[in-house]
């Protein structure tokens, strides 16, 4: 039964992703295109399997990068987002300020970061939390608040203190919301670090998309492309899974939840 759920779910993404390669095989067989511009995917996958030990180095370097962002990311901004629900004074500071950061070019003050820094994993790091942080701190904020007054009323007629009604109340009913800023926090991370590989690195997928990009290397910018894309969506799925693993009981995790039929 499962199987059936996980096959009636993914056929949609896969067969898209099946038109999508056939279209581009349909135009780098037509000749429509220079082999220059846009390889053939024969070839790209050529590259992938004669270079995977490099690529393998440098996808390692990324994931690395991503996911020790991604973990910083989330524990400050589930930190910086539970004393901003407990203090308006510290929400009115900190949330402009925040706004202000965010919107703010990360590929413009990444060069900033290298000169601070230097060419090591730090500013790829600090990339990817800046990046990260906001989704976090907005989903887990939203979370603490959402929480259904008349049971804080209740924890607290029942003599629960503060620490207690945050701990079994509070903070297990923000994870629908903290999660769905993680999905897209945990792929911003990836972004972040491949921006900060493109500023300065001598590894890391940002690295070699640059190294090919300058050698007209189309074939392995495609690639890199590809696994960067891979990586995302494989952290994407693992937070998913991890959802679903805490949330059972969640009304978007049951098989009678109200849905849409396309």
């Amino acid at each position: 039964e499962r199987l059936g759920e996980a096959v009636e779910h993914s056929w949609r993404p896969f067969a898209l992703l099946l038109v999508c390669l056939v279209a581009w095989w349909s135009v780098s067989a037509a000749g429509l295109v220079e082999p220059y511009l846009v390889p053939s995917p024969g070839a790209t996958l050529d590259v992938m399997a004669t270079k995977s030990g490099y690529l393998w180095h440098h996808s390692w370097v990324t994931t690395y990068e991503t996911l020790l962002g991604f973990v910083i990311a989330v524990v400050v901004g589930v930190l910086a987002a539970v004393v901003m629900v407990y203090s308006s004074t510290v929400e009115k500071t900190l949330y402009p300020i925040l706004l202000f950061a965010q919107v703010i070019p990360k590929i413009a003050i990444a060069p900033l970061f290298v000169v601070w820094l230097g060419f090591g994993i730090a500013p790829k790091i600090l990339i990817a939390v800046l990046i990260a942080f906001f989704p976090v701190v907005i989903s887990m904020v939203t979370g603490l608040k959402s929480v259904d007054p008349e049971m804080i009323q209740l924890s607290q007629t029942m003599g629960a203190s503060a620490l207690q009604t945050f701990v079994k109340i509070r903070f297990p009913a923000s994870f629908p919301h903290l999660f769905s800023g993680l999905k897209v926090a945990v792929t911003l991370a990836v972004t972040g670090a491949v921006v900060g590989e493109f500023v300065g690195a001598n590894e890391g997928l940002g690295y070699v998309i640059l190294q090919a990009n300058g050698n007209l290397d189309t074939p392995m910018l495609f690639a890199g492309l590809l696994v960067m894309s891979l990586i995302g969506v494989v952290l994407f799925v693992i937070v998913e899974i991890t959802e679903k693993l805490l949330l059972p009981w969640h009304a978007s995790r049951r098989g009678d939840a109200v849905s849409t039929a396309y």
